[in-house]
């Protein structure tokens, strides 16, 4: 939750006209002609972090240049229209509310909060019921229905939102599915609240094939990925929060080697993981650090477009799979006749994506993608198993050319809440590349194992570096490992108890925990699951 939501609460419940935040002054609110503090004085720096944490990724540049903004914020409160200036050398910011007092009716929940603290004195009982599907044959009212059930999984903090016939709605946060108390819901509810938002062409390609993707967007609150399927119980539907505002390398714990990749002027850089992983958030921050510190032509190639990018040192142009263009590897191929300096794949998916992608990357142009592999040796397999045999030594000659960084990485459940990335990372140096071209990839732990001083990282390392901070759990750690045994091992050293890793497991899971890499798979020479 933004520090200013608790502000605004105060705001709404008192029917105030305006929020002023004035550098050197406390915030105030002004109720029926009078001025009401309600803060200690703010300075400069507060009230402008106040503002950027709330304001949309432009807006929060225009800060930075102590520009005038004007933007609007959303909340489950409502709409708020924010005014900020300089003036006289001070910031001066006016908070207006649109529909004042109305918080119960369009949530369904009711927040006392104290005038002097801001602080929430009663909780706050269960959202609001689904409207029922008669109510919902008018769109407009399924429309706000859908995106109240958004702006609760944003205000909640969750990571998706899971819409589906004989379940309430699901939220999913710190990685655990948490049920919303209420009725469940039917497939006329569920299609009317899908149907309202969902743009024509998705509406089309869902009637012929029973599934597609897209992104919606609430302004001032967040973009959403959103999938809708059909299931043997009827449609269903999963949403992905992608924040308004862009966090960046630095806050996400990138390295400054990896950090460094963004400013090589040719190669292809991989981001792996499983889905929900955090993939995207972290290229997106690859790409807002290009974005601020280079003066490039960017191109992006997703399906759907997720995290959007205003330019700022960069242009960058964004384009979205079966709206801007018929598929991933026609974009790609269009983009060398666009003048491009740098290009985000958004999925390696096929053999024709990947030929292209590594021949864009020698020939002079900076490519980030995505592959959905687990380390970073098995994404190296994975490029080169997708070709043809005849084909796999120069394929392999190319790779260990233009492959210039690999990171790899899984989220962790935090010790107190909340979710880490762990990341694996490989730096190609020659003799990388030398073991690439050999084919000789389940050597590569090895060469990682002994290049720390170089930025390189191995999952093992990274996790058991999480775990000696105390930000989780050693059997959270051990379940993310691909190589049990060894982290295991490890563990031991440091004096951690292992006993859930050497519990027998139920029969016909095929051995203990403990055993082989990842659960249940089969290893190379040098632990690379295939």
């Amino acid at each position: 939750m933004a520090q200013l939501d608790k502000l605004l609460s105060v705001m709404i419940q008192k029917s105030a006209e305006a929020l002023y935040l004035d550098e050197d002054q406390p915030s105030t609110l002004k109720l029926e002609g009078n001025d009401a503090p309600v803060t200690k004085p703010l300075n400069g720096p507060q009230v402008v972090g106040l503002l950027k944490e709330i304001a949309p990724p432009q807006a929060a540049a225009n800060l930075d240049q102590k520009a005038p903004v004007k933007f609007q914020y959303t909340n489950v409160e409502g709409v708020f229209l924010v005014r900020a200036m300089l003036q006289s050398n001070k910031w001066h910011c006016q908070l207006t509310v649109d529909d004042k007092g109305d918080f119960e009716r369009r949530t369904g929940m009711f927040r006392a909060v104290d005038l002097e603290t801001g602080v929430v004195t009663s909780g706050a009982p269960a959202p609001a019921p689904v409207a029922d599907a008669a109510e919902l044959k008018d769109p407009a009212k399924a429309r706000v229905e859908m995106e109240r059930l958004l702006r609760l999984l944003v205000e909640t903090g969750g990571s998706d939102l899971h819409l589906r016939v004989t379940e309430p709605p699901i939220l999913r946060k710190s990685g655990e599915m948490d049920r919303i108390e209420g009725p469940k819901m039917t497939d006329p509810q569920l299609t009317a609240l899908l149907q309202s938002i969902m743009p024509d062409r998705n509406k089309k390609e869902f009637a012929e094939h029973n599934d597609t993707d897209f992104a919606y967007e609430i302004e001032g609150v967040a973009r959403f990925r959103a999938n809708v399927l059909k299931d043997r119980k009827g449609i269903a539907a999963v949403f992905r929060v992608i924040p308004s505002n862009i966090v960046t390398a630095d806050q996400l714990g990138v390295t400054p080697e990896v950090q460094k990749l963004c400013y090589l002027t040719k190669g292809l850089v991989l981001v792996t993981g499983p889905t929900g992983s955090g993939k995207s958030t972290t290229l997106c921050a690859l790409i807002d650090l290009v974005n601020r510190s280079r003066s490039d032509h960017v191109i992006t190639i997703e399906d759907p477009i997720e995290f959007v990018h205003e330019n700022k040192s960069c242009i960058i142009t964004q384009r979205q799979v079966g709206v801007h263009t018929d598929s991933f590897k026609s974009a790609l191929r269009a983009a060398l006749r666009e003048d491009p300096d740098i290009i985000l794949v958004g999925e390696l998916r096929d053999l024709e994506t990947v030929a292209i992608a590594i021949e864009t990357a020698e020939t002079g142009h900076l490519v980030f993608g995505t592959l959905h592999t687990t380390t970073a040796a098995s994404t190296i397999d994975r490029l080169i198993d997708q070709f043809p045999a005849d084909r796999q030594e120069q394929v392999r000659t190319m790779l260990s050319e233009s492959l210039k960084g690999v990171v790899s990485q899984v989220l962790c459940k935090k010790i107190g809440g909340g979710r880490v990335a762990a990341r694996e990372i490989l730096l190609v140096t020659s003799a990388v590349s030398n073991l690439i071209r050999e084919g000789k990839t389940f050597q590569i732990p090895s060469i990682m194992q002994t290049s720390k001083r170089i930025g390189m990282m191995t999952m093992n390392d990274t996790l058991m570096d999480l775990v000696e901070q105390k930000l989780v759990e050693p059997k959270e750690a051990w379940m993310k490992s691909v190589e049990k045994a060894a982290f295991v091992a490890a563990l031991k050293v440091k004096g951690h108890d292992t006993s859930f890793a050497e519990t027998e497991p139920p029969a016909g899971t095929g051995g203990t925990p403990a055993q082989g890499t990842a659960a249940g798979g089969a290893a190379r020479p040098g632990g690379v699951k295939r």
